[in-house]
């Protein structure tokens, strides 16, 4: 009873092509500049390839180029992320644009992918991080209070739901909401959160404030497909704007849930571990295991925790509308979710915003974080 709302992958492709899909080269991919081919993966490296940002994307359909597109292919095509790295330790090459100092990223699906996938990274000594910013850019459910499909989020709190207690529903007592609590506490209606221990993570504020400023006001894409499904939100007026960009908290799970009280819970456990100060906007599976591994690189140097970033936009609602129930619209999501391009446009137009105003003025971010 505790997951997340990212299923559009298994709509259009297969579970299978998301978990078989390994390292794919291009035909004549580049040769690595600066002497890191020489370099063996995972092995000392006398002249470390020097990266500015760091693209973490979840999952490609497919090849990474030239069909239906997953969160990486964009990336690769639009920021020509032309020359592949060997990245045997994990579960997909990595690729890198020389002029921009740009890294591509794909974990693979889940906290066990994206934690040892970035922790892999993060360890390689053929990469320079010590001042790489990290953007998380991935598809999500979204709540339809908060915003509507194709709408991306910047967020501050990641919140982990699978760190817990759970009784069956039909076996709880009459006065517990639900089965599901932290660990450590005595059942759901224990008031005062224990101290975190893997379950709620803080990121940067001061940066995902800037970044927000600065793409806040992109038109984001729009098409009558995802203006009709909104449309279906009679009681949810945020559900049917057209997308934008908002700040909004993620929890991250490894169950695909769907449904108003799997909403609801979402809410509640989000507002509980951040002491009311989060807001569960949108939903994932992979960010508290990629930051996890984040903490622990920030602890030896090879990466500053400061300069982690995590965008999601919406390629599916985490509830029906009014006249459906929750496992019929859920089924119907999973014969193709409507905003899973607009989701995946979003994603690449604010984060490519972000980008581009950390490469071009490099000399300065490099040294100074901006807040």
């Amino acid at each position: 009873m505790r997951s997340l709302t990212r299923g559009m992958v298994f709509a259009l492709a297969g579970l299978c092509l998301i978990w078989q899909a390994e390292a794919r080269a291009a035909p004549n991919a580049p040769a690595v500049a600066s002497g890191v081919e020489t370099c063996a993966p995972g092995g000392p490296c006398a002249h470390p390839l020097p990266v500015r940002v760091v693209i973490v994307t979840m999952f490609e359909i497919g090849a990474d180029t030239g069909d239906l597109p997953g969160e990486f292919q964009l990336w690769k095509e639009r920021r020509h992320l032309d020359v592949r790295i060997a990245f045997p330790q994990s579960h997909h090459d990595l690729y890198y644009d020389p002029a921009s100092q740009v890294l591509g990223m794909v974990t693979g699906m889940g906290t066990a992918r994206s934690a040892t996938a970035t922790m892999a990274l993060g360890l390689d000594p053929r990469f320079d991080l010590s001042h790489a910013y990290w953007l998380v850019a991935g598809i999500a459910g979204i709540d339809p209070a908060d915003a509507s499909i194709g709408s991306a989020a910047w967020a501050h709190y990641l919140v982990d739901g699978d760190l817990a207690h759970e009784i069956d529903p039909r076996e709880i007592p009459k006065d517990w909401k639900t089965g599901y609590f932290p660990l450590g506490k005595n059942g759901p209606n224990d008031p005062s959160p224990p101290d975190p221990q893997g379950e709620m993570f803080e990121l940067n504020a001061g940066l995902r404030d800037w970044a927000f400023a600065l793409t806040r006001d992109i038109r984001l894409p729009d098409d009558p497909g995802i203006a009709a499904a909104r449309a279906l939100y009679t009681d949810q007026p945020m559900a049917r704007r057209p997308p934008f960009v908002l700040k909004g908290d993620q929890l991250a799970a490894m169950t695909f849930w769907h449904g108003k009280l799997m909403t609801d819970w979402a809410n509640d456990w989000v507002r509980y571990w951040t002491g009311g100060k989060g807001e569960f906007v949108t939903s994932g599976m992979e960010e508290t295991g990629t930051y996890q591994a984040i903490t622990y690189l920030d602890r030896i140097g090879r990466v500053d925790k400061s300069r982690f970033m995590v965008l999601r936009a919406g390629s599916n609602y985490t509830m029906p509308p009014p006249g459906f129930t929750a496992a019929q619209y859920l089924l119907r999501e999973n014969q193709g979710f409507a905003g899973m391009h607009a989701a995946l446009e979003s994603l690449y137009l604010v984060g490519s915003r972000v980008i581009d105003e950390l490469t071009t003025h490099w000399d300065h971010y490099e040294k100074t974080v901006p807040k």
